[in-house]
């Protein structure tokens, strides 16, 4: 028989566990996130599993014990599971009822009294179990070592604790029935109330990051083409410009303005000039490298950051100004004129995003006044940013910085 403290402390681990279950899924109904269900539903599943069998343990048939045991293998299987459809992979069926399955046959097959050796092959699936988990935890490398550390240790440390008896097997003594109902009985007591509350806080801290970061992505990006808008083009190109300056390689950026929008939008309709725009940025990231930057920066104007000599960058934009020419775009009205100017601007390793922006905005400028769908490369960086913001309101008559260009 358990003594009356680890009787207390699985009844206490239980209630956690089933108090953290519940409000996991609570959660997850309201953000209506499935991995949270997944781990929800294992809590309550594994809470309900030793809670009988704590309490009636002794009192349950053969068959019903093989069963509720079972049941709690099935809950360390959904938490694997539930890390697995966190990171948007398919649950595995097989997986989540291995576990039951060979601790059925293993508890079929044994001595009915080797009650230590049942408990060591108990203890080594859920180590396998939380080893899967931990590395379905760790599988986004891309995510700094300090924010990912608890993910992978708490699952560890969990099965580190449980597979103590099977490390140290060899130095008890099997027919010692005191060691194994007290010492190991009353560890994973404590062990499991701990690690159902490092669980939870890190199961929180790791949708936390992914509402963070989802949040981020939707205020850098532009809702319509799903392109990076002004504030993440420019946040990205920082690092990219920072990058290749290590490295001692020039940048080029182009900035694109669709040729006669107002009066697409006036003939046709804004639908028609949305989609005018989601045509243009397909066009646009289909020509360009994965490791180029583009995003939508104003109404009908899109910028993009190439880590390439100017040359190169000139080459890509009569690429991107080909394509858009024979995109080929009819209405109900007829066809529509899909033409694009862009200008073009390069500069050294180091070269600060604005300056480029205002040299590229200059050569779009003299595209635009040589009759529009054309490229136009800058023949030098300005000075200063204020002396060229000086000089783009001198030459549009206006304290704008950029000249209309419907």
């Amino acid at each position: 028989m358990m003594s009356l403290d680890s009787i207390t402390l699985y009844l206490v681990a239980t209630m956690v566990a089933a108090l953290l279950g519940a409000m996991m899924v609570f959660f997850g109904r309201q953000e209506n996130s499935p991995a949270l269900k997944w781990w929800g539903t294992a809590y309550l599943l594994g809470a309900a599993s030793v809670a009988l069998w704590t309490a009636a343990g002794d009192k349950l048939g053969p068959h019903l014990y093989l069963a509720l045991n079972a049941v709690g293998f099935v809950a360390c299987g959904m938490v694997w599971n539930a890390a697995r459809v966190f990171h948007g992979r398919k649950p595995n069926w097989p997986g989540l009822l291995v576990g039951a399955l060979a601790w059925a046959a293993a508890a079929t097959l044994l001595d009915p009294t080797a009650s230590m050796l049942r408990m060591i092959v108990g203890a080594g699936i859920v180590s396998i179990y939380a080893a899967l988990t931990a590395s379905e935890l760790w599988v986004e490398r891309r995510k700094s070592l300090q924010r990912r550390w608890p993910a992978f240790v708490v699952p560890v440390m969990h099965g580190c604790v449980l597979m103590l008896p099977i490390l140290l097997g060899s130095f008890l003594r099997p027919h010692d029935a005191a060691f194994s109902s007290s010492i190991w009985v009353t560890v994973f007591a404590v062990e499991l109330v701990l690690y159902a509350v490092g669980t939870v806080f890190v199961i929180f801290m790791l949708v936390s990051e992914r509402t963070v970061t989802a949040h981020r992505t939707a205020a850098s990006t532009d809702p319509l083409t799903g392109m990076l808008n002004r504030r993440g083009f420019s946040e990205a190109c920082g690092r990219v410009i920072e990058r290749e300056a290590k490295a001692g390689r020039p940048v080029t950026v182009m900035i694109f303005d669709i040729d006669h929008f107002k009066s697409i939008n006036d003939r046709f309709g804004h639908p028609a000039g949305d989609e005018m725009l989601k045509l243009f940025s397909t066009v646009v990231v289909s020509n360009l490298r994965m490791t180029d930057l583009s995003g939508r920066v104003g109404g009908e104007e899109f910028a993009a950051l190439l880590p390439c000599s100017l040359e190169e960058g000139v080459l890509v934009a009569e690429r991107v100004r080909e394509a858009f020419e024979t995109s080929g775009v009819v209405v109900d009205e007829g066809p529509v004129d899909t033409t694009v100017s862009i200008g073009v601007a390069g500069g050294p390793a180091g070269t600060e995003l604005e300056v480029l922006l205002a040299s590229a905005d200059t050569a779009l400028y003299q595209a635009k006044r040589g009759g529009r769908n054309r490229v136009e490369a800058a023949e030098e960086l300005p000075l200063s940013l204020e002396n060229w913001r000086r000089q783009s309101a001198a030459r549009v008559g206006a304290p704008q910085a950029r000249p209309a260009t419907a």
